[in-house]
């Protein structure tokens, strides 16, 4: 991840300046018009020059911060593992900072640019637009929980804010990369197989990487579970209904439905076999804590497909989108919405067995656990 972070960063900052100044040096374009070919870029950017002259200013803001947190990001999770507890406080101050101006100038162009004028149309744009809400929410709660003094929720909500940014440089990886695969594909199109699973992606990576840096066992205030057999069971087959009525939609638009189906699939399929394997191991041995988050997140992601089959049909017929459309729209944001939503029922979980603990010690109650142990100190 740093690797890809470290040589992203300069790509970000310069990506815009040819709208500026023509014939200005963008490394990106560089790369992939030598990786796959001038042409494949030059059709990308031809309809660019109007919404982004529109809104150049917050959107070189956007562009230079982004690649500046493609560095701050690397440099607070190794500081954090280093417990260079200063330094962290320092750069986790820095990178709240400059995620708030970076999404404000996202936020400026997207209130400028009509959804249907976006790069790669009103999918595209309703997808950016959740991936800003959910970063800026992310990276709130983290830093509402650093000041509340809980270090376990504080990283698992920046490493997911963190996740929702990779979307960019994984975004650009696969400009690259699909284009093996489907010969001919437009950038724009690729844009449109790419949504489809980038949201899983990065929401697994941060679930990997808060799980790989807390390896507790038990949190002696969390006790029971919020998400047992029957509740995880039924979020199973609400799952399977929503698989079921994406397959169906996506199968009725043709090749490109196919294709942007097996995009969807191929990756739930995986992610979700982790998780269930994850949860599983985790209960032979008797690990309450990680056996809970496994489940809660695998609930989440079984439930993504039926909240992408309701909003797929709110957009369509809320906002005049075409079918297909619609149905990019909702799948792309299905899996990274309900991981924000699996983060908050955690962050719930630990609070509320927090306060029951406190409630129960403050009443003289004599089994009430210790104190939490911080993750620095886990």
């Amino acid at each position: 991840m740093t690797v890809t972070c470290l040589l992203y960063a300069p790509i970000a900052m310069t990506e815009l300046w040819p709208y500026a100044s023509p014939g200005a040096p963008a490394f990106g374009e560089w790369l992939l018009g030598r990786s796959v070919s001038p042409g494949y870029v030059a059709d990308a950017v031809r309809d660019r020059m109007g919404p982004y002259t529109r809104s150049l200013v917050p959107l070189f803001a956007h562009s230079v911060l982004g690649g500046l947190l493609m560095l701050l990001g690397p440099l607070q999770l190794l500081s954090a593992v280093r417990r260079r507890m200063r330094l962290h406080r320092a750069a986790g101050i820095a990178y709240a900072v400059v995620v708030y101006a970076s999404m404000a100038g996202a936020a400026v162009y997207l209130a400028r640019t009509p959804p249907h004028e976006a790069f790669s149309g009103a999918a595209f744009w309703i997808v950016l637009a959740t991936i800003l809400a959910g970063t800026v929410f992310s990276v709130t709660f983290g830093v509402l929980t650093a000041v509340a003094g809980l270090p376990e929720l504080h990283q698992r909500w920046m490493l997911l804010g963190y996740g929702y940014l990779m979307t960019a440089p994984l975004l650009r990886l696969e400009w690259g990369a699909l284009p093996v695969l489907y010969p001919g594909l437009s950038l724009q199109d690729v844009n449109r197989v790419a949504i489809m699973h980038l949201g899983a992606l990065v929401a697994f990576g941060a679930l990997l990487a808060s799980r790989a840096l807390d390896r507790r066992e038990e949190l002696p205030t969390v006790t029971g579970s919020w998400c047992p057999v029957p509740v995880l069971a039924a979020a199973h087959v609400l799952g399977a209904a929503g698989l079921v009525w994406l397959g169906r939609a996506f199968l009725g638009h043709g090749a490109e439905g196919r294709r942007l189906l097996l995009a969807y699939l191929v990756p739930y399929v995986v992610i979700a076999a982790v998780l269930h394997l994850r949860a599983l191991r985790a209960d032979r041995r008797g690990a309450h804590w990680p056996r809970e988050e496994w489940r809660t997140q695998l609930a989440a992601l079984c439930l993504a497909p039926a909240l992408s089959a309701g909003t797929a049909t709110v957009f369509e017929r809320a906002t005049g989108l075409d079918p297909l459309t619609a149905l990019v729209a909702g799948a792309g944001i299905g899996c990274g919405f309900m991981a924000f939503a699996a983060n908050t029922v955690l962050s719930l979980r630990v609070l509320y067995g927090r306060e029951a603990s406190r409630r129960r010690s403050d009443a003289g109650d004599p089994t009430a656990p210790d104190p939490v142990p911080t993750a620095e100190a886990a």
